[in-house]
């Protein structure tokens, strides 16, 4: 049986495999292309661990009044310093803080930067998120405005007045602070709530005396109708600060982004406060407005992102207590439980 599949070594022909040895040799291939296939398509397959630790996105949720925001989304500077992370940036524009805090509280953002108001409001009803930065303070950047004729010349002066400004927001913190720096109450004028848009409509058409708004709201009445600043927040009466704020589980996985979310602001910040005009000239068209108006306006505040303290989250607990006390949120809140503080 043997010589149908052999020649005899003796003929000096090559040895012919046995029936038993080419099905051997067989499967053994069939195994290796098995086996080569199946580590191909492991290759091939998504490792969502590996992708998820070696590329991240840091969604940013902004105004287009947050004139540093602006400028650093323009240049990209923020890109390119997340980059070495393996982090991409994700913009979203929110038309104000309220409206960017619910983003924060849905999961739509990760951070974003607010005033001083749209946050307490937030945590008063139950959003997570976490203060995690500030800029210093700028008072000169809110304001009461008047008419240039007006015949008003002091906040005392307001008793029994009508008084645009925008409910629950910075500047009705400013307002009772300086009526009651002037020993009146916000029961001793007659308040008008509406949005910016509407207020410096009525201030224009003088259905009502005053208008408090901030920044660049405020700079671009000054230059449009020669409105006159009957008071700020100078003197110790607001501090006027401008917050960052995130979500807790990221800020506390992502140390390092938000370094480079810190180290870029401030770079930013320094250059901005270094070329006025340039960074106006830069930052006008994307908010819509002339760059004289956003010139004064970046002049009022301080940019330069530090750490929180002590010191301002007991300053942000006296604006959530006050706004308690008048009404404005349902019920006390503890600042500190939504902030990462830093030693002074």
């Amino acid at each position: 049986m043997s010589e149908l599949f052999h020649h005899h070594p003796e003929a000096g022909a090559p040895t012919t495999p046995s029936r038993f040895a080419r099905l051997r040799q067989w499967a053994l291939g069939i195994l290796v292309f098995v086996v080569a296939a199946f580590g191909l398509a492991l290759l091939l397959l998504p490792v969502p661990q590996a992708k998820a630790q070696g590329k991240g996105e840091l969604r940013i949720g902004y105004q287009k009044s947050a004139s540093l925001f602006v400028l650093q989304k323009a240049q990209g500077s923020l890109e390119k310093k997340l980059a070495p992370l393996g982090f991409g940036v994700k913009w979203v524009e929110f038309p104000a803080g309220p409206q960017l805090l619910e983003g924060l509280n849905v999961g739509a953002v990760d951070v974003g930067y607010v005033g001083e108001a749209p946050p307490i409001f937030a945590q008063a009803a139950g959003a997570q998120f976490v203060y995690f930065g500030f800029d210093p303070a700028a008072p000169r950047a809110e304001a009461i405005l008047v008419t240039k004729d007006s015949p008003i010349k002091s906040v005392a002066d307001l008793k029994g007045k009508k008084v645009a400004l925008n409910k629950g927001s910075n500047v009705h913190y400013l307002l009772v602070k300086q009526l009651e720096k002037h020993s009146l109450k916000i029961t001793d004028i007659q308040p008008v709530y509406l949005a910016p848009a509407d207020g410096r409509a009525a201030f224009e058409s003088r259905n009502v005396d005053a208008w408090v708004i901030w920044d660049p709201f405020q700079a671009a009445a000054e230059k449009a109708t020669g409105a006159r600043v009957l008071a700020d927040g100078t003197g110790g009466v607001v501090n006027n600060y401008q917050y960052y704020l995130g979500a807790r589980k990221f800020v506390s996985q992502n140390p390092k982004v938000i370094e480079a979310l810190f180290e870029d602001s401030v770079s930013q910040g320094i250059w901005l406060k270094k070329n006025l005009r340039q960074a106006a000239e830069l930052i006008a068209p994307l908010q819509g407005l002339p760059v004289d108006v956003v010139e004064l306006a970046l002049q009022r505040y301080e940019f330069n992102f530090k750490p929180i303290t002590p010191a301002v989250a007991a300053d942000q607990q006296k604006i959530a207590d006050t706004f308690f006390d008048l009404k404005l949120i349902p019920k006390a809140i503890r600042i500190s439980e939504a902030v990462v503080v830093s030693q002074p």
